[in-house]
């Protein structure tokens, strides 16, 4: 699925200019498929509809850089840049895999029962 996703990405890349904003986005999200697999699929699934390509989501970070200007400059660090991502993508927070179903066992420690 990590194949798939960067594939979708540089395909969206190749209709931008080379280092746009629009394509470093896609060079971030190709960063967080690599760091974290099982976000990868949730990017190959939105990346299949227009509304949440690379283009739209760079609009939403530059909305916030617009939002938060020092009289002419405006900057978004690369923190916000990934938080911002992660909302616009539905991804979960870094390092934050979705865990899977319970199975309704529950793990008991033995040092419990040596009181």
């Amino acid at each position: 699925m990590i194949e798939r996703a960067i594939a979708m990405l540089e395909e969206q890349q190749s209709k931008v200019q080379a280092r746009s904003p629009q394509w470093m986005v896609a060079e971030q999200l190709k960063d967080i498929c690599r760091q974290e697999p099982h976000c990868a699929e949730l990017i190959a699934q939105d990346l299949e509809n227009p509304a949440m390509s690379i283009t739209e989501a760079e609009k939403k970070i530059k909305a916030f850089a617009d939002g938060h200007k020092t009289g002419n400059f405006s900057c978004v660090m690369p923190a916000e840049a990934d938080r911002n991502l992660r909302e616009f993508y539905g991804l979960p927070s870094p390092g934050g895999e979705e865990e899977p179903p319970s199975s309704g066992a529950q793990v008991l420690a033995l040092a419990d029962f040596l009181r």
